[in-house]
């Protein structure tokens, strides 16, 4: 089968305006936030912005629910934000357990 032939049927018109439209490289972009908080859990946790955490865990549970509710429901976008929601609430949890040991040693 001809690359031609395969390009002009629906299916694969239908997957050419998907990686061409903002609902695939919007979630793709955005998948730089989550792999920084990955990539930042192994780092010391004085630098951890408590502000910062907190913000963009509520940002990507907002966002999680725009990705389920936008018809059609944009799943990719819906894991890069469960995937932050879930790195940040654990750069969350590494601030505060930092912040607690930094008090009891004052």
């Amino acid at each position: 089968m001809s690359v031609r032939r395969t390009m002009s049927t629906s299916s694969a018109k239908e997957w050419r305006n998907y990686f061409l439209s903002t609902h695939f490289w919007g979630p793709v972009a955005n998948w730089g936030i989550p792999i920084a908080a990955i990539a930042d859990s192994q780092k010391n946790p004085k630098f951890i912005s408590g502000k910062m955490t907190l913000a963009l865990t509520l940002y990507s549970c907002i966002f999680m629910r725009f990705a389920y509710k936008v018809q059609p429901r944009n799943w990719l976008l819906f894991a890069c934000h469960a995937t932050n929601a879930s790195a940040q609430a654990y750069q969350g949890l590494r601030f505060l357990h930092y912040q607690k040991t930094q008090e009891g040693n004052a």
